[in-house]
């Protein structure tokens, strides 16, 4: 499964069920020198959670040197300021201090939580990784170790093929059309010049988003802000232009020799701020949310046992959409999943969907929250992924009514507007049967 893919859960978090606002008390602060944050105060227990994005992450790598932004990510817990790497993480564990680093195509994050009274060397620490990593030779050498390695173990990966490949026939030379972690060459080259280049193309204030949840007040939340990030540039590299999905409908075979075939379909989406979302959200929770109770489900495995799993959803990320969806079988039964996921591609824009299907969803995306919203941290991430959506803090106490709205003629307008099965595409890796390949 592509990088794509496996972003989806986190971009769509904010089209996820929330606790009652009652239970949500946000706080929009902006510190003494400009720094926006949302935050949650919550004292029973003397614990913070600290939730950093920087918009654009690994899309912001330079033409030629795919992978230098996930490298560098991956660095700057080796080590900042007077501390090498072993010093840097005994001063942090010494703290019970958990400050990790990570990146994807829409952006680079970073996750800290900290205890109460640790708060002042939890954040120097935090703020010497931000402002002034080693990117030491030793470090550097010993990630791109890494980062080589899981590249030759994603070539030999039928999932990581499938989605990769989709995503090089969607989108080319745009950054969504190649693996974040780069190629052998390109991560074989890296300089630590390279290294600091990269942390400027994307760490910069410009593109910050920032939620804190538990026990810190506002006051000192806007202190902690400016000693973090006052240092950063103001800003850093262009954001990429909006790719359109233009791929189209067919079937792309990669010869692999496995005994599951490995497919990857999909076709093009809509925006999250596109007024037709949650009709649009809905209606995929119900043809491939990936329970038992979804159509592809429902069809592909129960009734006819070509797999042991099938899901598609939506994809709306910060540059481009698309519906995605993902599948293994048999390579003898690739050609009947094909011709089912295209029948019911077919049934669902003639027909969308029934209201009984569709209040059954209503219910699950209504009433699940209790186990989607718990704990300081998600809750953070929740947030700080609501900010980088441009969604109000009105959006806790509406969302449920946005879902609710939803009726059986505006899933029937959004599937005949957006659901086409000349569109749909299939990557299928392995030694698949009964198609006929378009190339």
């Amino acid at each position: 499964m592509s990088f794509l893919r496996r972003i989806a859960a986190g971009v769509l978090l904010a089209a996820l069920p929330l606790v009652a606002h009652a239970e949500v008390n946000i706080k929009e602060i902006t510190s003494p020198g400009g720094i926006d944050a949302w935050l949650v105060e919550e004292h029973s227990i003397p614990f913070v959670a600290l939730e950093i994005r920087f918009k654009g992450g690994a899309s912001l790598d330079a033409p030629g040197k795919r992978g230098a932004i996930n490298l560098m990510t991956a660095i700057l817990e080796e080590g900042a300021g007077e501390m090498d790497a072993r010093e840097w993480a005994a001063a942090r564990d010494a703290l019970a201090a958990s400050i990790s680093f990570d990146v994807h195509n829409d952006a680079l994050s970073i996750s800290a939580k900290f205890l109460t009274e640790n708060t002042d060397e939890a954040a120097e620490l935090l703020r010497l990784a931000l402002v002034d990593p080693r990117f030491d030779e030793e470090a550097l050498e010993r990630v791109r170790g890494q980062v080589l390695s899981i590249i030759q173990s994603n070539a030999n990966d039928p999932n990581k093929i499938a989605g990769e490949t989709f995503d090089r026939l969607a989108y080319g030379d745009h950054p969504y059309g190649s693996d974040l972690n780069g190629t052998l060459e390109t991560v074989a080259a890296f300089t630590r010049d390279d290294m600091f280049e990269a942390k400027a193309r994307v760490m910069a204030r410009d593109r910050l988003y920032v939620s804190a949840v538990g026990d810190i007040s506002e006051v000192a939340l806007a202190t902690l802000l400016d000693k973090l990030f006052a240092a950063l540039p103001d800003t850093g590299a262009e954001m990429p232009e909006h790719v359109p999905y233009t791929l189209e409908g067919g079937i792309t075979v990669v010869p692999y020799d496995t005994p599951q075939a490995v497919i990857s379909f999909g076709q093009k989406g809509l925006k999250r701020d596109d007024d037709d979302f949650f009709p649009a959200f809905v209606m995929m929770q119900v043809v491939g949310g990936g329970g038992f109770n979804s159509r592809l489900m429902d069809e592909v495995r129960e009734k006819r046992g070509l797999t042991y799993g099938i899901y598609a959803y939506l994809l709306p990320m910060d540059f481009s959409e698309m519906i995605a969806g993902n599948v293994a079988t048999a390579n003898a039964r690739a050609g009947q999943v094909v011709e089912v996921l295209q029948a019911e591609w077919t049934k669902l824009a003639a027909k969308g969907l029934t209201q009984e299907e569709l209040d059954r969803a209503k219910t699950f995306l209504t009433g699940s929250y209790p186990l989607r919203f718990d704990g300081n941290t998600r809750i953070a991430n929740i947030l700080v992924g609501m900010q980088i959506q441009g969604l109000p803090v009105s959006y806790i106490e509406n969302r449920n009514g946005y879902v609710e709205a939803v009726t059986v003629e505006d899933i029937q307008r959004v599937a005949k507007r957006l659901i086409d099965p000349a569109d749909l595409h299939f990557v299928i890796v392995g030694q698949p049967e009964g198609l006929d390949p378009s190339n």
